[in-house]
């Protein structure tokens, strides 16, 4: 068991050594801008996402200033961050009011490390009453299947001010981290 804990730490520490090495600007050049879009702007998988859940399940991400993929302006506003696949290779959809707005190429995907939304996401500080509440939900939950329920994937979000003016998006939905790169001025 101790092993394997070392081996899976010295795994995690040697990807962030590899990222500071990585050539953000040539991953930008050589990705392309899609050539597709949905019909009525609407995400046809979305409904599968969201029928188990009494909220959205994407992470929502407020942008304050505009951002830049090649010829694509990412104006501010509020979006929720959607992965989806696309004949075999990784989109974020960039989506305002249920509607897909942009499209960006997701150029890394990778498996989410074990444990990093049990350290990273805040857990409720629960009363006594609120617990026990969570343990008859529960209890109800195993014995009736009309109100057993998946929980929501758990998500969480990462930006990174890069230099040359380039920023790292990072968006953990699920199991998957997808990347990202933009930037803050048109090159």
């Amino acid at each position: 068991m101790k092993k394997f804990l070392i081996i899976l730490s010295l795994t995690f520490l040697g990807s962030f050594a590899y990222s500071a090495q990585t050539d953000y600007e040539q991953i930008y050049r050589d990705l392309e801008t899609p050539d597709f879009s949905y019909v009525h702007d609407i995400d046809p998988q979305e409904m599968y996402d969201i029928q188990n859940t009494s909220w959205s399940p994407y992470p929502l991400f407020r942008l304050t200033s505009p951002l830049f993929f090649k010829d694509i302006t990412i104006e501010p506003g509020y979006y929720l961050l959607t992965p989806r696949e696309h004949k075999g290779d990784w989109y974020i959809l960039f989506k305002e009011q249920g509607k897909v707005k942009y499209i960006i190429p997701a150029y890394n995907r990778e498996i989410v490390p074990v444990g990093f939304y049990e350290a990273n996401l805040p857990q409720p500080k629960l009363t006594p009453s609120q617990k026990f509440q969570i343990k008859f939900y529960d209890f109800v939950g195993k014995y009736v299947r009309s109100s057993q329920r998946k929980p929501a994937p758990n998500t969480y979000l990462e930006t990174t001010d890069l230099e040359n003016n380039f920023i790292s998006i990072v968006i953990y939905w699920g199991d998957y981290r997808y990347y990202m790169i933009l930037r803050t001025i048109k090159l």
